[in-house]
């Protein structure tokens, strides 16, 4: 009953059903309501007229606006609609001036050490940029003595983050965009209630629609009852809230200041193997970080609190005065940085574009869904072309079909100019994960898609000659060796599915 209500919120259905209300429309209006049609129908026609011109105004990538325009003017009647749940963002007054404060705070407390950028400029001038464009547009530092630790599936990150959290000694901040009662949540959430209890302050945040079917109604209430402050973000109105499109898909903890994890993993027991719902195995991927880098953490997860809650409480309590004396032999670079859809700046998949422009060797990448736009697909084949050793890896086992169908239906373009395609074979991938040339990574909450790219806020962990970046090339290199390589012939014998169902779909691919 539950994949069934989850399947009904599905945003391809939800599409569907307002085609066949647009088509249920047309006949009633012809056969009951004739006087009244032409007016009716003028009236949606200005609302989508208006919609395409207004995505045409719009500075946004060319592949996203044709994606837009070209459901909206196959159905008329609705597409304005579809465009209005889906692709546009209103946000409200009350909203955006809690942003412009929270922005203020962030800009006030997350201040860059000029030694540590220039140190890393003068090491690698291509890395040292990558940091400064994301310090420019993101106001996320990069930091230095902040160890890594990469963890290659779900039940080790948990693990660890059980014995953090029962060393907790002062807060404890939550985000998740899916919390899921089992073993692994409850296992947590009786850790969270005995440390309110002993007076460590403990928030949390998760994603209303992510948990919507996984969670009793009201939940945000009965855990403010456990001692534990929460949120329950963007709460679910279907069909009225017009921000309803821009989800918290970010996944982020931090403890006292001095321990963050962030990854692809959310709070549900399919996420450390306790159930199997596709597949033998669910990969996925997540990371610690411990030491200066941390204070990046603690900003992000404060500014969505006081976004959310539209407060303006003052961050640098909650700064973390890290004993650096015993820091030095940590090597390496760290930058956790976030992604907003409420600005401009594509900033998730431009850290990954200036990856593949940078890479000199190899770029692999994890990721569950290649639902991308012309850019992306075009600096990934760019890449294979001058010599790169470009591979992706994705699900063999799909949680969406119509999005793995449309997963596929990139694959032989992408072969043919020379990128490696590898499906998962024992089961479904949900890391977001990529390696260049054994120094550089990132690894976070940003999928392959456009929701990550321009739809959700999500967040990541920037590596340059850490250890994690060394973990994970590791656990790819054993990856690989589990994987179907797709070549061209697979991708004849799916002919259907990657030359004729694929190709439709991308007709919705914003949607999905």
């Amino acid at each position: 009953m539950r994949k069934l209500l989850q399947r009904a919120l599905n945003r391809v259905v939800i599409t569907a059903l307002l085609v066949l209300l647009q088509i249920v429309f047309f006949l009633c209006m012809l056969i009951q309501w004739g006087n009244y049609y032409l007016w009716v129908s003028m009236v949606f026609r200005f609302i989508t007229f208006w919609a395409v011109i207004y995505i045409i105004w719009k500075p946004n990538n060319p592949a996203v606006k044709l994606a837009w325009v070209v459901p909206i003017l196959i159905f008329p009647l609705f597409g304005g609609v579809m465009y209005l749940l889906f692709g546009h963002v209103i946000i409200p007054k009350k909203l955006r001036n809690s942003m412009e404060r929270t922005e203020k705070l962030v800009k006030r407390d997350l201040v860059q050490d000029e030694g540590i950028l220039k140190d890393l400029k003068e090491e690698n001038q291509a890395m040292g940029n990558q940091s400064s464009y994301i310090l420019s547009y993101a106001a996320m530092p990069v930091w230095n003595q902040t160890s890594s630790t990469y963890f290659p599936d779900g039940l080790p990150w948990w693990t660890s983050l059980l014995a953090d959290l029962e060393n907790a000694k002062r807060f404890i901040f939550m985000e998740f965009f899916i919390l899921g009662e089992g073993s692994m949540w409850n296992a947590v959430l009786e850790i969270l209630e005995r440390k309110a209890a002993e007076g460590v302050e403990v928030r949390l945040i998760y994603d209303d629609v992510g948990s919507v079917f996984l969670l009793p109604k009201n939940y945000d209430q009965l855990i403010e009852k456990k001692g534990i402050k929460c949120v329950a973000f963007n709460r679910l109105v279907p069909f009225l809230s017009l921000v309803l499109n821009n989800r918290d898909h970010r996944k982020i903890v931090v403890i006292d200041g001095k321990t963050a994890y962030t990854g692809g993993i959310n709070m549900a027991d399919e996420y450390i193997n306790y159930v199997h719902p596709y597949g033998e195995h669910w990969k996925d991927a997540g990371i610690r970080v411990e030491g200066k880098a941390v204070w990046n953490f603690t900003v992000m997860f404060l500014q969505m609190w006081n976004m959310s809650r539209y407060t303006e409480e003052d961050y640098s309590r909650y700064y973390y005065p890290y004993n650096t004396k015993n820091a030095d032999d940590i090597e390496g670079y760290v930058q956790p940085y976030m992604d907003t859809p409420f600005d401009e700046e594509t900033l998730g998949e431009n850290v990954y574009l200036n990856l593949l422009g940078g890479a000199k060797r190899y770029v692999w990448i994890y990721t569950p869904y290649l639902v991308t736009d012309n850019e992306m697909l075009t600096a990934l084949k760019l890449a294979a072309k001058r010599g790169v050793d470009v591979r992706i890896v994705t699900p063999g086992v799909p949680d969406k079909k119509f999005v793995y169908w449309l997963t596929q239906s990139n694959y032989q373009n992408l072969i043919e100019a020379g990128v490696r395609i590898y499906q998962y074979k024992p089961g479904f991938i949900h890391a977001k994960c990529v390696l260049s040339d054994d120094e550089t990574a990132t690894v976070g909450t940003v999928n392959f898609d456009y929701r990550s790219f321009y739809h959700h806020f999500e967040c990541g962990v920037l590596l340059y000659k850490t250890q994690a970046v060394r973990e994970l090339k590791k656990d790819m290199k054993e990856t690989f060796a589990v994987c179907e390589e797709i070549t061209l012939s697979w991708c004849r014998e799916k002919f259907v599915k990657t030359n004729i169902i694929g190709p439709l779909l991308k007709l919705l691919s914003p949607l999905m």
